[in-house]
């Protein structure tokens, strides 16, 4: 098999966070109907996340969402990786935040058959090592239309 060559990666994400990132965002998309967050900062300590929305989420609704996320962390789903042609991605993968310059050949993460989305960061090898989020609060913009969740992780097993 011939080498990959990707693009350079410009940050060092904390694995058990950036996954959880994953889960939350397949559960945003698979509760609201909205695309995957815009505007993402992963954190050690905590993370932040925003999402174009109609209207902003009642309370019971994320914490559904949370519940949610949760359940899927305690699938002790694997983490894996695959490398694909950008011409021939099944469907359901975005190539939106990918650089202009990106390879040819982009790395695909699947957390079990919950989420697939390419990305080039840090993971897990199974989500129970995320241990459980916890949410911290959330704002909700009018204007923009966007709203923002805050959480941690509690109980993380992954080990450098």
């Amino acid at each position: 098999m011939e080498e990959v060559v990707l693009n350079p990666h410009n940050k060092q994400e904390y694995p058990p966070m950036h996954t959880a990132e994953h889960i939350l965002n397949r559960a945003m998309v698979n509760h609201f109907g909205c695309k995957r967050s815009g505007n993402t900062h992963i954190e050690r300590k905590k993370s932040k996340m925003s999402f174009l929305l109609s209207q902003c989420p009642a309370p019971e609704e994320v914490e559904n969402l949370i519940d949610a996320v949760n359940k899927v962390i305690a699938e002790d789903l694997p983490v894996t990786y695959s490398f694909e042609s950008v011409n021939d991605l099944e469907e359901g993968i975005s190539l939106d935040k990918l650089p202009e310059n990106a390879s040819d050949t982009i790395r695909i993460v699947r957390v079990g058959d919950y989420d697939k989305c390419a990305c080039i960061g840090l993971h897990v090898e199974h989500t129970a090592q995320i241990g459980k989020v916890v949410l911290l609060g959330t704002n909700w913009d009018e204007e923009k239309k966007s709203f923002r969740i805050r959480f941690k992780l509690e109980d993380t097993t992954w080990e450098s």
